[in-house]
């Protein structure tokens, strides 16, 4: 899955369509990923049909119960972190990685064993991105009012454990050497996504969303 910092990065450039509250869309895009904090599998949370880490989320089968609800910025968010997941496993993922195996001269190698070397990865990656994006984080340093949802594939009440969670990433982010991607890699899968989710959104015909 994309990095959360991705998901935000998509978030914020969307949010330039839909002008919607930041704080809150930036928390409904990471409040999937809470699955994985709370020891759950990511099956519910993710609308998987299957229980396979190479599983694109169901965006049907989320717009189905949903759909109605996406003129709220949490909702919205969960859905553009849907979107952007189906996506990155769809179309970019395992290109890096063939691109990976070739420089490396690997051959047979997994998505499962590459899933530590993305994750160090997006670490490297998050200042830059941070930068880029401008990306204002106080979301995950100073109060902040939690919205209710409908949604009930996880747990409203333990979204302050995916909040610390990112507080510590983002702290934790480094300048360091990259493996698998590069800026340049991530930068070109978010600015392509963002115009995918724009896209996407506006086909559904919500009032939110204005045509280009």
């Amino acid at each position: 899955m994309a990095s959360a910092i991705i998901h935000i990065c998509i978030a914020k450039e969307v949010n330039k369509i839909l002008g919607m509250d930041e704080k809150t869309l930036f928390l409904g895009t990471i409040a999937p990923d809470i699955s994985k904090e709370i020891g759950q599998s990511k099956e519910i949370s993710h609308f998987l049909d299957h229980s396979h880490e190479d599983d694109i989320p169901n965006i049907d089968r989320f717009l189905s119960k949903y759909r109605t609800e996406l003129n709220k910025p949490f909702e919205m968010g969960y859905f553009i972190h849907l979107l952007t997941d189906k996506y990155w496993i769809r179309d970019y993922i395992y290109e890096y990685i063939k691109r990976y195996a070739i420089e490396n001269d690997k051959k047979d190698l997994t998505y499962s064993a590459l899933k530590q070397l993305m994750y160090d990865d997006y670490t490297n990656i998050n200042i830059d991105l941070i930068d880029k994006y401008g990306l204002a984080l106080d979301l995950f340093y100073e109060v902040f009012k939690y919205p209710s949802s409908k949604i009930t594939e996880i747990p409203m009440d333990k979204l302050p454990i995916i909040v610390e969670k990112m507080g510590i990433i983002i702290s934790n982010s480094k300048e360091e050497k990259t493996f698998l991607f590069d800026t340049y890699d991530i930068v070109k899968f978010i600015d392509e996504t963002v115009k995918y989710v724009i896209r996407d959104i506006q086909m559904l015909g919500l009032n939110k969303v204005p045509p280009k």
